[in-house]
């Protein structure tokens, strides 16, 4: 089992950035891939972004070219650098590993 806690969201205007993070701890960190999903009222959990152990990334269509995912296995923590983001990104956004998900930080993108 491993616990995670994300961190950094809030609100911001159309075209600004956040930075979220989620820290890990009970795990070999090192080892496995990561993610970040989202979700909206009344939508799907959706994948946003992963990396592998690797360091591969694979990327949401809808977030390519502005998101970045990123992993740092000495601090057991993963970050999604979030830009230029639009009204549609809204929604709370969770961190995963080996099936464990923490609570989620909201993320809410409006004038």
């Amino acid at each position: 089992q491993v616990q995670l806690a994300e961190s950094g969201g809030g609100l911001v205007q159309p075209g600004g950035s956040l930075r979220l993070s989620c820290a890990a701890s009970g795990s070999a960190f090192s080892i496995f891939s990561v993610a970040w999903y989202r979700q909206a009222p009344g939508k799907q959990r959706e994948l946003v972004a992963a990396i592998s152990s690797g360091g591969d990334i694979n990327y949401a269509d809808s977030v390519k070219g502005r998101f970045t995912i990123s992993r740092d296995n000495g601090k057991k923590m993963m970050y999604l650098q979030m830009n230029s983001l639009k009204p549609e990104d809204t929604a709370v956004y969770l961190c995963t590993m080996r099936n464990s998900w923490g609570q989620g930080t909201q993320v809410t993108v409006s004038s």
